[in-house]
């Protein structure tokens, strides 16, 4: 066999060609890389973490946090084409009807379809009064009057208040110091609260995102947030957010646990203080990070569905909460039809779900691998026993299937996608689907059989096998030969003249030529290979069962024989409302697979 692409070079590649580390193990022989690494400082010499007595890891997640979803802001503007008032509205539907109760909806001071989307929210009377809506504003007094216009009508407003607060974007991009950074933020913070004030009988509460909190040092984070939550007088019925973002991911999920933590313990009015975190993904370990914070003490979690947002996405609410949900912990919304879901946010995003996306991609509960497909649908039929067992509907029964973190049928999937059929897949998923879809539940001895015939024909193609090509596969491989090979049996019947002897008389057809043929045996097949003998073929029947396809009295029954043919074994498959016809069909299909090339 030849292969057109080996020792194909790679000329802007450089193989690792460096001295070994001295302390390497034998075992791996990996060389250093020329990429140059040594540009970019850890994270312990980039800010201070001062935790070193945690106690997030010895938590578990218990209870699901407030979930507030960012796509109308943060998801929008990081797509190429933002969201028209049409596609916002129907997005915010969406998440009014799914459960969250404070939504983000938008960036009113930075654009006017933002602006509109908020007005038209206010005057539709879209918003139920359980949900809290969300603005988005900078530290200026011009945008948070701006913002403030545009939620006037809203019955229970958040007005987020945000600033960079790290050293290099203080440095780089405000070009302020410290102190100047603090005074910013604590105008803007005194000048959303005159405003709201402003509007007696308003229900305007307030939060504050430190931007880029994991690289600013915490004690500055806690002086600005701890001055805010005096300010705007925080009280337990009337708390502030503070939201703390990896606003980019700098280092291992466990050191923002730790900075999270860290804020907790130390932030001045706890009780009057929502802990909130907006992770993003930069690492690709933005839901780690946010399950930590979660454990480290977070109560709040701002993400996507899905995860869009700038760069490699914020964090992915629709997997968080089903984690929760594969934990045994209610995630307070609703992802019972993950397809309708998706179907909404690829509309409004105009983005498309990787298939291979945690729970909502058209793959994830997709298994090829023949071990795969065997302990799946071994799972699945024990999981119908136990429930039965147990008297209870299989959706309610305790879950516990190899492969399958939840029962797809949680989420709004059918099992129809659950195993497909490839060049990879095996015996246990072929008859799974045979057995599914068609109702054939083909006997173990005969499953390689069959295994092989797939494999030859996917390797062939490349292509999967749907379930209809499966069945097709079969009956072209085991139940077509009987009517249309080189031996046919015609105008035949059967009698028992007396208990335990039977006869089989008929007309054979071999290459053409017509032959009358008998048989006498202790059963109808015993009888039929008695009378291929008289005609020179040679079969002995190895193994035989049947069973009916459905339920009800004309239901087809399908046959399957194992018959040594002239020496040469073979399987054979009949179909037929009658067992008996169904059965001699089987053992002529066996007989004229004999000699066939792709037996």
């Amino acid at each position: 066999m030849e292969f057109p692409f080996s020792g194909t070079t790679f000329p802007t590649l450089r193989t690792p060609s460096g001295d070994l580390p001295a302390d390497a193990p034998r075992w791996n022989p990996q060389r250093p890389s020329a990429m140059p690494h040594q540009r970019y400082l850890p994270v312990q010499e980039r800010v201070a973490l001062p935790l070193t007595d945690r106690t997030w890891p010895s938590r578990n997640l218990e209870r699901a946090p407030l979930w507030v979803p960012v796509d109308l802001r943060d998801g929008n503007q990081a797509l190429a084409e933002p969201m028209d008032t049409a596609r916002k509205r129907r997005f915010f539907d969406l998440l009014v009807t799914m459960g969250f109760k404070e939504i983000e909806v938008g960036y009113p001071s930075a654009s006017q379809t933002d602006f509109d989307f908020v007005r038209h929210l206010a005057e539709s009377g879209a918003v139920p009064d359980d949900v809290t809506v969300s603005v988005f504003t900078a530290a200026r007094a011009d945008l948070i009057d701006r913002t403030l216009a545009s939620v006037v009508g809203l019955p229970r407003t958040l007005v987020h208040l945000y600033t960079a607060t790290a050293p290099t974007w203080r440095n780089v991009v405000l070009g302020r110091s410290r102190d100047e950074v603090h005074r910013l933020i604590r105008d803007a913070a005194t000048h959303v609260l005159r405003g709201a004030e402003a509007r007696p009988g308003a229900d305007i509460r307030f939060e504050f995102s430190p931007e880029v909190f994991n690289l600013t040092e915490p004690d500055f984070v806690l002086e600005v947030c701890n001055g805010l939550t005096e300010l705007w007088e925080a009280s337990p019925d009337r708390p502030v957010v503070h939201n703390l973002p990896a606003t980019v991911e700098i280092a291992t999920p466990n050191v923002y646990a730790d900075q999270i933590e860290y804020m907790h313990r130390h932030l001045a009015r706890r009780e009057s203080v929502i802990l909130s975190v907006h992770p993003h993904n930069d690492r690709g370990t933005g839901v780690a990070c946010a399950e930590l914070a979660v454990l480290a003490g977070a109560q709040r979690v701002e993400g996507c569905l899905f995860g869009n947002g700038e760069r490699t996405g914020n964090v992915d609410l629709v997997t968080l909460a089903l984690n929760l949900h594969a934990q045994g912990v209610n995630p307070m919304v609703d992802l019972s039809d993950i397809d309708a879901v998706r179907e909404v946010v690829e509309h409004c995003n105009r983005l498309p779900v990787h298939p291979r996306h945690p729970y909502g991609g058209d793959l994830v509960h997709t298994a090829f691998s023949g071990t795969h497909q065997d302990a799946i649908s071994k799972g699945l039929t024990h999981h119908a026993k136990q429930a039965a067992e147990a008297g209870l509907p299989v959706e309610l029964a305790p879950w516990s299937v190899p492969y399958l973190p939840i029962d797809p049928a949680d989420i709004g999937r059918t099992y129809e996608a659950v195993i497909r059929i490839n060049s990879q897949s095996g015996k246990g998923g072929i008859a799974h689907l045979l057995r599914t879809h068609h109702g054939l539940d083909l006997p173990q001895a005969m499953r390689p059989d069959f295994s092989r015939a797939v494999q030859r024909t996917t390797d062939t193609t490349g292509q999967e096998l749907s379930p209809k090509e499966l069945f097709e596969l079969f009956r072209t491989t085991y139940l077509s030969p009987a009517l249309d090979g080189p031996v046919r049996l015609d105008s035949w019947s059967a009698t028992e003249p007396r208990p335990g002897e039977h006869h089989l008389t008929g007309v054979l057809h071999v290459d053409g030529a017509e032959r009358t043929c008998r048989g006498t045996g202790n059963g109808p097949l015993a009888a039929l290979a008695d009378a291929l003998r008289t005609l020179g073929i040679d079969i002995d029947v190895l193994g035989y069962s049947e069973h009916s396809t459905t339920s009800g009295p004309d239901s087809p029954a399908v046959a399957y024989v194992e018959c040594r043919v002239n020496g040469v074994t073979r399987w054979g498959a009949g179909w037929d409302t009658s067992v008996l016809t169904a059965s001699v069909h089987a053992v002529m299909a066996a007989v004229n697979r004999v000699g066939h090339p792709d037996s």
